[in-house]
């Protein structure tokens, strides 16, 4: 995709949506990392399910510690990979408590440092919490860069350095949003919908999906 229509490609997703956010339920940057770990392999709305009853009682990284394990397992265990990632989730508290005053970080070394936080979930606090533009890539973005031609790559990194030096600058804040929505709802894995696809035009995938 050459840069005229990457331009007109987030021009017109910002058109439709102009200040784009995430599908988790967070109303603090603690809150959001813990979202985030607990939806690897799980939905959003699995998530939110899940953080509707935890949260009102501990939001917190000292009240998750006070749950202690089957506390907190209690709350998440309609999570797929619940027991790993309760256990990694207090790892993490305990070092909040203990390095960070109880609060997130906003470097992403210190965010990789924390248990069961990868680089894709230190991009989305980065980026979420802080305003940071960075690029979390997921399998929807992960598909899109090369589906239609933004940024190929064979791996998420790959993908994800293509995207910050391919994506005007205007746009790299809300970037991330645009792309996943685009990916779960409009450019979806099995076939995407091309005929109901605002950006297709500027989209390099042949041949275009129709209408069934």
């Amino acid at each position: 995709m050459n840069r005229q229509n990457i331009a007109g490609f987030f021009a017109t997703l910002q058109a439709a949506n102009p200040t784009p956010e995430t599908e988790l339920e967070y109303a603090s940057p603690f809150e959001l990392l813990t979202a985030v770990l607990l939806s690897a392999q799980a939905t959003d709305v699995g998530v939110n399910k899940a953080t509707r009853l935890l949260f009102p009682v501990a939001n917190t990284p000292q009240a998750i510690l006070d749950l202690g394990l089957e506390g907190l397992e209690s709350y998440i265990k309609t999570i797929g990979l619940y027991h790993s990632k309760a256990k990694h989730l207090l790892q993490t508290c305990q070092m909040l408590v203990e390095l960070h005053g109880g609060e997130v970080p906003h470097s992403r070394e210190a965010l990789e440092a924390l248990p069961g936080v990868g680089r894709k979930t230190a991009n989305v606090v980065l980026n979420v919490a802080f305003g940071e533009p960075t690029m979390a890539v997921d399998t929807h973005i992960f598909r899109l860069g090369n589906r239609t031609g933004l940024a190929p790559g064979k791996t998420p990194l790959e993908v994800e350095k293509g995207l910050l030096k391919r994506i005007p600058a205007e746009y790299m804040v809300h970037a991330h949003h645009w792309l996943i929505l685009h990916g779960r709802y409009v450019c979806q894995a099995r076939k995407p919908l091309c005929w109901q696809c605002a950006v297709a035009r500027y989209c390099d995938y042949k041949p275009k999906t129709v209408a069934p």
